[in-house]
């Protein structure tokens, strides 16, 4: 019997995914499967039957993904399962950037004492002009899911919409609008955009992209919305910005400290992902991923390993994680011809470091060979299905 943990609460419309014979439960020991949101598994021991970790959303953060592959365990995410979420607090940030909205709202708390809230309100509206985004540019930093669909509505209000990816998968170019004018640099954004939003994930070349000279380079009054990753932005040259102007108005999902009550931020506590729809498209796609591996060797949507899959339709399958070394393949393969087993289907891809095989065997094949398959250097786990 599977063991799927879950380190977090998940949305119980994963419960009809997870087959009945497996136990599935905040409590499972030693389990094959983890299936968590905001959990930080930094500290968290990889008990020894660990095959996977699933985190219902799309950062994988709070995972240790390094340590996690050098132990054979599949990290999956769920790209895109939250973005139509996402894309909606986005539309709704792109509004607040160009009309002072929250301002507003706040300055509209204090008329407490007022007789004729009408009379001081209307006196008083001038303070809170804004501008309409129809016809503005506004730049979209990371062409992914999220991304995609941003421009795409952004497009859809009479906006001109510029797009940055250099990494933009097939799938994310298919669901593109081709009124989005692609560029090469973030420079190109930079210097060109009202409005821009960041859709890219933290990585070491992506830390403090928005920093002092880059924000030098944009136009005056630009406005940027960040619900990506806090680490993205350099705090304190977008403090310096905004108090000089350069920068309308910043607003994000991932605020810092320094940037609360002060004029022009606009902070969301992380409200991004925050419905039940996306908590239940997410927390059905995490429990796909899990089950399809744990009992079918196949990986979709993994950080760690490379995607790779096959109907299971031979008497018997192996897989076969290994480093992503010369002459690694034949290796295995002629430990298992050598044996006489006929393969009938394979795959095997690589991403970095790793690899990943799936082998179909007409039949079922002995503990030596799998002992054998195993003890071959640069082999990191090995299952039969």
């Amino acid at each position: 019997m599977a063991k799927i943990l879950k380190l977090n609460s998940i949305s119980p419309v994963a419960d009809s995914i997870i087959p009945a014979n497996y136990e599935y439960s905040d409590a499972a020991e030693n389990p094959d499967g983890i299936i968590l949101r905001s959990f930080s598994m930094h500290d968290y021991p990889l008990g020894d039957n660990l095959l996977a970790v699933a985190r219902a959303g799309a950062g994988v953060n709070n995972i240790p993904v390094d340590r996690c592959s050098e132990r054979g365990i599949v990290v999956f995410n769920t790209p895109g399962a939250n973005a139509n979420a996402v894309k909606e607090l986005v539309m709704c940030e792109l509004f607040l950037g160009g009309r002072k909205i929250v301002d507003a709202i706040d300055w509209m708390k204090t008329l407490t004492e007022e007789e004729n809230v009408s009379k001081a309100a209307e006196k008083g509206k001038g303070k809170f002009v804004g501008q309409e985004v129809m016809g503005k540019t506004l730049g979209v930093i990371g062409l992914g899911a999220i991304g995609a669909m941003v421009a795409n509505t952004a497009l859809s209000l009479g906006m001109n919409v510029v797009g940055y990816d250099p990494f933009i998968s097939i799938d994310a170019a298919w669901m593109l609008n081709n009124k989005v004018q692609r560029v090469m640099t973030p420079d190109e954004i930079f210097k060109s955009c009202d409005f821009i939003t960041l859709h890219v994930p933290a990585t070491p070349d992506t830390k403090n992209m928005i920093n002092a000279d880059s924000l030098l380079k944009c136009k005056d009054g630009v406005v940027i919305i960040n619900n990506a990753r806090g680490e993205l932005v350099d705090t304190s040259a977008m403090l310096e910005a905004v108090a000089s102007g350069k920068v309308g108005r910043y607003i994000t999902d991932f605020p810092a400290k320094e940037m609360l009550g002060k004029p022009n931020f606009v902070c969301v506590p992380h409200l991004g992902a925050s419905t039940p729809e996306a908590e239940d498209n997410c927390a059905v796609m995490a429990a796909s991923e899990l089950v399809d591996y744990i009992e079918n060797g196949n990986i979709v949507h993994s950080v760690n390993f490379p995607d790779i899959s096959m109907p299971k339709e031979s008497a018997a399958r192996v897989t076969v994680m290994h480093r992503n070394v010369k002459e690694m393949i034949s290796k295995i393969l002629s430990v298992v011809s050598g044996h006489g087993i006929n393969i009938a289907h394979m795959q095997d891809k690589s991403k970095g470091n790793y690899a990943y095989l799936i082998l179909d065997l007409d039949e079922k094949p002995s503990d030596e060979v799998i002992e054998s398959v195993r003890a071959i250097d640069g082999v990191m786990k090995v299952r039969v299905l």
